[in-house]
């Protein structure tokens, strides 16, 4: 079994990722059971991918701008530097 990623596991929770991947788990149940079609699981699984791409940009975006961003100390003096 993967590490768990600590870091990203909270957002992940919070976006309800466990709930895409339990519904495909359904879908794929649902197929074997001959409850859906084919096409109805190609579809909903082409769906989930594009949550799965949204999640990740998500959390790609979240880290870069973590990245980036300054100590709150660092923006207060910066503003007390500047010139009036």
């Amino acid at each position: 079994m993967a590490k768990r990623d600590y870091e990203s596991a909270p957002e992940s929770e919070a976006l309800g990722l466990a709930g895409v991947i339990n519904g495909l788990v359904r879908d794929l149940e649902s197929l074997r059971a001959g409850e859906i079609s084919t096409h109805d699981a190609i579809a909903r699984s082409m769906l989930a991918k594009q949550i799965f791409n949204g999640f990740r940009l998500y959390l790609n975006g979240s880290k870069m701008l973590a990245g980036n961003a300054k100590p709150v100390a660092e923006l207060s003096t910066e503003k007390t530097d500047a010139p009036a």
